[in-house]
């Protein structure tokens, strides 16, 4: 876990003498260390080097200027756990005031896990008690190795952060609005959005405030997001999981904080003490940042940094961060790329390029260059790739090891790649949509529609996978003839040129359908926008609502009269241009009619509650409900039956189910429980309609269903005092049946009690707000 700059402070203010720790920031600059490293026949400065290997070769050098008067042992010391002691050989030192002999040369010991480096004040036994103080607590050094590293790759994020902040601020402070949140979100600094709404010669100071509280955590999860101060986009702050982004080294910083202060506190004596320092990589050396003034008087200061991790450096875990394909070919292109902050801030990235793969077997390598205002890498060059494009990804080396990854999804095209799908033929007097293939879709910049009168549109479009677009042709106002789409592309010479033809949609008449006793019915085909009105049996229909069902259009013919006994079997169809044609025409038996006979409610109050009488056509929700109905010529098959429909609710009862009793030829019986068929809640209207030979019915009207109150007590005085549950059901309450002086409940009463004015014959009257018009007697 990425270690905060500014409780690393404390730490550090902890370590040293009191009296000179009130500084909380790492912010005096100390000495410079030349470090190299060599690795085989490769030689990189340490700040390239994520990790060291046991058999490397060090070379280590204090820059330090002529005048020097202060005298540094220069001490590089290996570590190899916190319980085993290194031994006395893992300890190198050089006199640095000594010319030609002040080059320090070590190879890394087989076994060691860490490595750090001191520079001693020369005060004699110098080097012997650095060696006595680690060898002796070898623990507090490997935690603070572990930390002040990590701290480092946290400095040098937010200094890269500050600096390219400040280069915007000066040079085009109207770019900071913009460019600030993709730096944040690439070297995971927390972004004060309050700063980009001040004015732009105070967002650049404002934006750099308090630099130690400025470095994200780098573990994933909530803790980031708790992080944030409302930044006006949507920022993904993630960090990858490897050891340089903090994986692993995790602890609570003030137990952390004050454990190495105590054990470090141990090896102060009266000639040394120990001041930690962080160690920036610059160009060939690494530059010491303190955070407390050095001594030169006893207990002097012994100035300690770490040196990269020793083991195998895991490769980036980058990720793209592409929403979608990416076109090469474009000259604004960025890779994104998530939980890349070390990309950004440190030199470990070298020679990185992008290797793409042709169709046709050719490799192409293009070089690449980060850039943290961008978010991602940039082609160094220009994309000189011909498409099609199988396979792209991101390779170079980090530090001395060669990596590969992530994949880039990266398109790039020829011309004439695009085709119309099906075919080039396309309707006029429409909106017609249209799907191009074969080319991709990322490298679209533009797209034009030319009709033969040189009338030019511009089209949206939208990627519907790689290799095909979606448009909409506007050529609802469109003659047929020829037609020109032109496709512009990324990086291309030209743009491309399809050739469309507009025709007029062909009238297609199908067949048209109604019932006898009908006044609508139904004429199915294509372009039927055309027909204005149909003649059958001398009855007129005019045209209603037309819609589109999958290739072929419904149009609703209505006529003022029922058709009578026609039998024709076709229907004359005009058309809106004067012209007539002819179609098939059936007319189908009468839907089936239903009478109601009888119905009868069974219902129980519930235990204590009054008797309510209810008006006839009035069901309660909890109610059973029995009908029976007369259906002209009866039910037939198994499938035949009833739907009862409460709200938007509906349920079939057929003969199948044995829901529905047949009594002779025309009479059946149905019953249904409202409130298990349709759900606690409903009311209002129950219908029902009868299904024969798979066509539906009118509908017909049964009852309301009402939800009741349950009235517990009355009790009369002077006035009565009404008292149950659910009274919120409630709209009115009197003591007359014509409801004179009845108390109104407000809305959304919930009381459990109503006091009205006592008169009539001592019942109680209701009016519900499931059924305003009726009137409800208690008992």
């Amino acid at each position: 876990m990425v270690r905060v700059l500014l409780l690393l402070a404390a730490l550090s203010a902890l370590f040293a003498d009191p009296a000179r720790a009130q500084q909380n920031g790492f912010d005096l600059d100390g000495p410079e260390v030349a470090v190299s490293v060599t690795r085989g026949a490769v030689e990189l400065p340490v700040a390239a080097v994520p990790a060291l290997r046991g058999g490397d070769r060090l070379t280590a050098r204090a820059l330090l200027p002529a005048d020097q008067s202060a005298r540094y042992l220069l001490v590089v010391a290996f570590l190899r756990g916190a319980t085993n002691p290194p031994p006395k050989d893992w300890f190198f030192s050089v006199e640095t005031w000594k010319p030609k002999k002040d080059v320090l040369t070590v190879t890394v010991p087989e076994g060691a896990e860490q490595a750090m480096l001191f520079l001693a004040p020369e005060a004699g036994g110098g080097f012997s008690a650095v060696r006595g103080a680690v060898r002796g607590r070898p623990g507090v050094f490997v935690r603070a190795a572990q930390d002040l590293y990590q701290a480092s790759l946290d400095r040098q994020r937010l200094d890269a952060f500050v600096g390219a902040i400040g280069r915007i601020g000066d040079a085009a402070p109207e770019r900071l609005a913009s460019a600030a949140p993709v730096l944040a979100d690439a070297l995971r600094i927390k972004l004060n959005a309050d700063c980009l709404l001040k004015q732009r010669a105070l967002q650049a100071a404002c934006l750099t405030q308090q630099r130690d509280a400025l470095v994200l955590q780098a573990q994933r999860g909530a803790t980031l997001t708790e992080t944030l101060t409302g930044a006006p986009v949507d920022l993904a702050y993630r960090v990858a999981a490897t050891r340089e982004g903090g994986a692993g080294y995790y602890s609570p910083y003030i137990g952390l904080a004050r454990d190495l202060a105590r054990l470090f506190g141990a090896f102060r004596s009266a000639q040394y003490q120990y001041l930690p320092a962080l160690a920036l990589g610059q160009g060939d050396a690494i530059h010491l940042q303190l955070n407390s003034a050095p001594s030169f008087q006893n207990p002097r200061s012994v100035l300690v940094a770490p040196l990269p991790p020793i083991g195998d450096a895991p490769p980036p875990l980058w990720r793209s961060g592409a929403q979608g394909a990416l076109c090469l070919a474009r000259p604004d292109l960025v890779l994104p790329l998530d939980d890349a902050a070390l990309l950004f801030a440190t030199d470990y990235a070298r020679d990185l390029t992008l290797k793409v793969t042709a169709a046709d077997g050719k490799v192409s390598l293009l070089k690449l260059t980060p850039d943290a205002e961008r978010g991602g890498l940039v082609l160094a060059g220009g994309a000189s790739v011909a498409g099609p494009i199988t396979d792209a990804v991101v390779q170079g080396s980090w530090g001395f090891d060669r990596f590969s990854g992530p994949r880039v999804p990266a398109q790039i095209d020829g011309p004439g790649a695009w085709t119309p799908q099906p075919d080039a033929n396309v309707i006029v007097g429409r909106d017609h949509p249209l799907v191009l293939r074969g080319g991709a879709s990322a490298c679209v910049s533009g797209l034009t529609l030319r009709d033969a009168g040189g009338l030019s549109r511009s089209l949206t479009w939208k990627a519907a996978a790689p290799d095909a677009i979606e448009t909409t042709l506007p050529l609802s106002k469109t003659r047929p003839g020829p037609l020109t789409l032109t496709v512009v592309r990324h990086g291309a010479v030209a743009p491309d040129q399809i050739a469309l033809t507009g025709r007029a949609e062909p009238s297609r008449l199908d067949r048209f359908t109604l019932h006898r006793g009908d006044k609508e019915g139904v004429l199915e085909g294509a372009r039927l926008d055309q027909v204005a009105g149909l003649t059958l049996g001398g009855v007129c229909f005019t045209a209603g609502a037309l819609t589109r069902v999958g290739e072929g259009d419904r149009l609703v013919l209505v006529a003022e009269q029922p058709l009578g006994d026609a039998t024709d079997t076709s229907a004359s169809v005009q058309l809106r241009d004067g012209r007539s044609a002819t179609v098939a025409a059936t007319v189908a038996p009468s839907r089936p009619a239903v009478q109601l006979l009888d119905r009868r409610v069974a219902f129980d109050s519930p235990a204590g509650a009054r008797p309510i009488d209810l008006p006839a056509g009035l069901v309660p929700t909890t109610a059973t409900l029995t009908f029976s109905a007369r259906i002209a010529g009866g039910l037939g098959g198994p499938d035949d039956g009833i739907e009862i429909a409460a709200g938007d609710v509906s349920r079939r009862l057929t003969i199948a189910s044995g829901a529905v009793q047949r009594i002779g030829d025309d009479v059946v019986v149905a019953t249904i429980a409202p409130q298990a068929a349709f759900g606690p809640a409903v009311s209002g209207p129950i219908r029902v309609r009868v299904w024969r030979g798979g066509t539906a019915g009118d509908w017909q009207a049964v009852a309301t269903l009402v939800r009741l109150p349950v009235v517990t007590g009355i009790e009369c005085r002077e006035s009565c005092t009404v008292s149950g549950r659910d009274l919120f059901l409630v709209a009115a309450i009197g003591t007359t049946p014509d409801m004179a002086g009845a108390v109104t409940l407000p809305g959304g009463f919930v009381g459990t009690s109503v006091t009205v004015p006592r008169g009539g014959d001592g019942a109680i009257y209701l009016k519900l707000h499931d059924a305003a018009d009726a009137v409800l007697r208690v008992r």
